[in-house]
């Protein structure tokens, strides 16, 4: 029965051969140049949006302290999410856009190193926690607003190679 175990996750880079959690070991990588790029939406009333647009908001820069929120959350993605490495991040930029349509904003977030691995949870983590932000300094004017369709737009660079997905 161990044997089977141990097969089954032998090709898991996160599991050793007990299937316990480990964290993999890049020491042998090369360094590359990455990038990831990551997006998330808060859907909103109409009012909502267009009292943060205005700035008439209980708890003053809505949008600005999303994005740095975001920002500091890329640089503190080892310490949130159990496995992944701590990384020097080169650069990490947050955008939030009106998007009246929705009614709400898209959040993106690009995040850039020259590592062993790659930048996606920085990314993803990034723009939920602007997502999370945005809700927390809004949320005296609605409370059902949602954050919806976090997701990886595009990675560049490391060994599995560039992933942007069809826009279907």
């Amino acid at each position: 029965m161990q044997d089977n175990f141990s097969a089954n996750f032998a090709n898991l880079s996160h599991l050793d051969s007990q299937g316990q959690a480990q964290m993999v070991d890049v020491s042998q990588k090369t360094p590359t140049l990455r990038q990831a790029v990551a997006a998330a939406q808060v859907r909103m009333l109409p009012t909502t949006l267009a009292a943060i647009q205005a700035g008439n908001t209980p708890k003053g820069d809505v949008l600005g302290t999303a994005r740095i929120a975001g920002i500091m959350a890329a640089k503190q993605t080892a310490n949130l999410i159990p496995m992944c490495h701590p990384l020097p991040l080169q650069k990490v930029e947050v955008q939030i856009m009106a998007d009246e349509q929705l009614p709400g904003y898209q959040i993106q977030a690009t995040v850039k190193t020259k590592a062993e691995t790659g930048v996606e949870m920085e990314a993803l983590t990034a723009v939920s926690v602007a997502a999370l932000t945005l809700y927390d300094m809004a949320k005296a004017l609605e409370k059902s607003m949602q954050i919806e369709s976090i997701r990886l737009i595009s990675k560049t660079g490391g060994k599995s190679g560039d992933y942007f997905p069809s826009e279907a």
